[in-house]
């Protein structure tokens, strides 16, 4: 069933007379039903999309996300509103979503959006959310390469799963998110390097060269510094993630807090001693808190948050940050 974002979607489409993006949306719904195995309504939706204008008719090949056990599928719904970075930063995430928009019109002077993105950051951070943020604004399916059945179960075939995926990118237009990519992404100079892992990183060098489809390519790493630099002037952005500022911390309280309490308002020695926390870890706090405040039917205090954020570092202290 259609969310009530693509139900808005497809009638704002349809009053812009904007085909490619009525026709997204339109697939993107077929997409989410077919991962519910209404393969019957996918393809007649599929269908309808093929009759629709003159742009690209064949996104998604479904038979082809579910032959290929690497692509996970899903519809996020995640919006850039909910994204809590550096204003820096939001503003190159929204240059990406421009620019997405605008493609007709970039390719029409000879240039190109920027689709190849390198995200680089300390784990949550937002480097996943990012990624479902790019694909819900650009109203694209979210595919996730599962990268433990790319490295270790296709051990020596790995180049051919490789042209399945980027095979996938061409033909099915999505947003296309390599976590955890220095699994593949190592630089070939490293000592500990065995020569099947250059092979992938060589293969994967040579695929995203020659990929010129319109769907968006996402890749995560937590340490930059083990990517191979080779990697770096392949992709259009390289966007560095850090752990959250004063001011984050406050609006990671205040937007996670405010539709449960709205009173609540985090000190400043709240905010300090979760300044060594992470996005998520942050997120996980006031999750912790509102679920006790519910189960003991009392208000959050500081005294509980601070509580709740001694008790994530401690159960962090053996991580890294």
């Amino acid at each position: 069933m259609a969310t009530a974002d693509q139900i808005k979607s497809l009638i704002k489409a349809h009053n812009d007379n904007d085909n490619d993006k009525f026709k997204t949306v339109v697939l993107q719904i077929a997409a989410y039903e077919a991962k519910l195995n209404h393969e019957t309504l996918a393809r007649e939706l599929k269908k309808l999309a093929e009759k629709t204008g003159n742009a690209r008719a064949n996104i998604l090949h479904f038979n082809q996300m579910q032959n290929n056990p690497m692509l996970s599928m899903s519809i996020p719904a995640e919006r850039i509103k909910d994204l809590i970075v550096s204003d820096e930063i939001r503003d190159r995430i929204k240059r990406i979503l421009n620019e997405f928009k605008n493609r007709n019109k970039l390719r029409s002077y000879g240039m190109s959006n920027r689709r190849k993105i390198l995200i680089e950051g300390k784990p949550g951070t937002g480097k996943t959310f990012t990624a479902s943020v790019i694909a819900s604004e650009t109203g694209l399916p979210l595919y996730t390469v599962q990268m433990d059945k790319l490295v270790t179960k296709f051990m020596g075939e790995t180049s051919s799963k490789l042209r399945q995926i980027f095979d996938s990118v061409e033909n099915s237009i999505g947003v296309y998110f390599f976590d955890e990519f220095d699994a593949i992404g190592a630089d070939r100079n490293l000592d500990n390097e065995v020569g099947e892992m250059r092979r992938i990183l060589n293969s994967f060098l040579q695929f995203i060269e020659q990929d010129k489809s319109e769907s968006i390519i996402v890749a995560a790493t937590n340490n930059q510094k083990l990517l191979d630099q080779a990697l770096f002037r392949r992709f259009d952005d390289v966007l560095h993630y850090s752990m959250p500022t004063e001011s984050e911390v406050k609006r990671l309280y205040q937007y996670k807090l405010a539709a449960y309490q709205s009173d609540f308002v985090p000190s400043n020695q709240l905010i300090e001693e979760s300044l060594v926390l992470s996005h998520a870890e942050i997120i996980r706090v006031c999750e912790d808190a509102i679920k006790e405040s519910i189960l003991a039917d009392n208000k959050i205090t500081q005294a509980k948050m601070l509580n709740l954020v001694k008790e994530r570092l401690t159960l962090y202290s053996g991580k890294e940050a």
